[in-house]
């Protein structure tokens, strides 16, 4: 009898430890996933804060561009706005990212825009910032997957489900321009 006592409080304490340990793993992944999504959100700024001065330069010498600069500073307006979730931050820096495509294309009408070391610098600044979003953004779904798949996976799923865990957001590019497959003309 003192041994069917004493396997059965091991079993006991063998799955409040479970429990105890799946629950804080729990937490430390959904922390791992907010802390890449901040992470997103620096690059995503840094991005905001070059922008006015790319459009301010390109004003300089396509003011008669006017539509396309009020397009991107209503574009980066929008994505800027904080409390977005993932999939409304990408939906508003497809529209951002379409926007600086307008922009880009105007200054290539510009040969003089185009050999301004101003421009030059806002141009690569811009560019390594893009990098930089796009390796976060990685980063962010790769905790995004860990995490999901933890809440989803049996038996973690029962802690999760207990205590509220949800599904987290991937920081997906909904632009058609990227998903397409590009086309090669010979």
């Amino acid at each position: 009898m003192t041994w069917l006592l004493i396997i059965l409080a091991v079993l006991v304490i063998a799955v409040v430890l479970w429990l105890v340990v799946t629950y804080n793993r729990l937490i430390a992944l959904r922390n791992i996933v907010e802390e890449s999504w901040r992470q997103v959100d620096v690059e995503l700024h840094r991005r905001y804060d070059l922008i006015p001065n790319l459009v301010e330069t390109v004003k300089g010498y396509a003011a008669h561009e006017r539509g396309t600069f009020e397009a991107v500073t209503a574009a980066r307006a929008a994505a800027s706005t904080p409390g977005s979730t993932p999939a409304e931050q990408a939906q508003q820096e497809n529209m951002l990212t379409s926007a600086l495509r307008q922009l880009f294309a105007v200054a290539e009408a510009y040969p003089d825009l185009k050999a301004n070391q101003n421009f030059l610098e806002l141009q690569r600044s811009l560019s390594e910032t893009e990098d930089r979003i796009a390796a976060s953004r990685r980063f962010y779904n790769a905790n995004v997957r860990a995490f999901n798949t933890k809440i989803q996976s049996v038996p973690s799923n029962l802690i999760a489900n207990t205590f509220g865990f949800k599904i987290a957001d991937y920081f997906e590019v909904d632009d058609p321009n990227v998903r397409s497959a590009p086309r090669v003309q010979f």
